[in-house]
């Protein structure tokens, strides 16, 4: 059995709800836009198979597609029999797919960097490194869910937006959910309000799945009641997840991160993200310079092939927002819980995993 089929086996001895593994040679991944109701396992044999997957958000969330590079690089390479050009070939497509999302750039260019050489040399090479970034991955969300939960108190109530949990990582809680996963496990009396998150839904759909699973309470609200439950006082703490965190540290999430962010700043509730330090975009200076993905209006006009506007609605989707670095009052990462000013502190933070 390869050293990579060997760690799927271990990552399944633990019961995490695996979003996207490797198994007899291909890529399997669960289909989210099937799910709450639907657990769809599908083959990916190629790398324009495992693109238009990202792409359709088949497989989402920054965790689970930073994954998707790692297991991609692998897959090209094995279907290469070793040969670097098509491996960065399949690196190129790869990042094109999600032009927001920098933890799949990272890892696609850490893999990458390792296909020296060729042949079967260069497969161990790439199959080595990719081991490494999904136990990283792995610890990550165990690591930055125990900083997390030290911010939640006993009888808190805790809002999320869009989907930031195990489906979208590593399996056990990806971002936000290692938080209010790490906390409930502590035995904290918490409640959980989610948001629906349109046009996809991921928050009604996946995150709600989730809580279901690990038993925790939470109620489903719409987006756009948050404002709503802040000022009556139904909201203590707010934590969402992250797709990019530029050098100052503004953030970039899942579009309606920014209102729900100024409603907790009129509110005075505190508004975290969780994310890991591979997400710290120090290339990118502000939020200003961060490319934010377009999708297709359709998927505003339509839900799963459904009308739901009259023929012929002219409709936007931006697939996140920025939300500045004023309106945040913590970053928590698996190196600690990073506060304001960010610039300096994301920096601190950063030295010291490369000291």
């Amino acid at each position: 059995m390869r050293p990579i089929e060997e760690l799927v086996n271990h990552f399944k001895e633990k019961e995490l709800a695996l979003p996207i593994w490797f198994e007899g040679g291909a890529i399997k991944l669960i289909d989210q836009t099937k799910l709450p109701f639907e657990e769809e396992v599908c083959t990916i044999t190629t790398i324009s198979q495992l693109g238009e997957a990202i792409s359709s958000m088949m497989i989402r969330g920054s965790g689970a597609i930073g994954i998707c590079g790692a297991y991609g690089i692998f897959l090209a390479a094995l279907n290469s029999k070793g040969s670097s050009k098509e491996v960065r070939e399949a690196g190129e497509l790869l990042k094109s797919t999600r032009p927001t999302a920098v933890n799949l750039m990272k890892t696609v260019d850490e893999m990458v960097a390792e296909a020296v050489g060729s042949g079967d040399e260069l497969i161990s090479r790439v199959e080595k490194k990719a081991v490494e970034i999904l136990n990283r991955q792995l610890d990550f969300e165990y690591q930055l869910g125990a900083y997390g939960a030290e911010l939640i108190n006993d009888g808190d109530t805790v809002m999320t937006h869009c989907h930031s949990g195990a489906f979208g990582g590593a399996g056990y809680g990806g971002r936000a959910i290692s938080v209010i996963r790490t906390a409930h496990e502590q035995g904290k009396n918490i409640h959980v309000y989610t948001c629906e998150t349109r046009p996809y839904l991921q928050g009604a759909r996946i995150t709600a799945l989730e809580l279901k699973k690990f038993g925790i309470p939470h109620t489903l609200i719409t987006d756009n009641m948050s404002g709503f439950c802040m000022s009556e006082g139904m909201i203590d703490k707010i934590v969402v997840g992250s797709d990019r965190v530029a050098a100052n540290g503004d953030l970039a999430n899942k579009v309606g991160t920014y209102m729900h962010a100024l409603a907790a700043q009129a509110h005075n509730i505190p508004f975290y993200t969780a994310t890991s330090s591979h997400t710290i975009d120090f290339n990118t200076r502000s939020g200003r310079d961060i490319e934010v993905e377009m999708r297709n209006a359709t998927e505003v006009t339509t839900f799963k092939g459904i009308p739901t506007a009259p023929e012929g609605t002219h409709a936007l989707y931006p697939s996140f927002d920025i939300t500045p670095n004023g309106l945040i009052t913590g970053i928590i990462t698996e190196k600690g819980v990073i506060s304001s000013p960010y610039e300096t502190n994301l920096k601190k933070v950063i030295d010291k995993l490369t000291v």
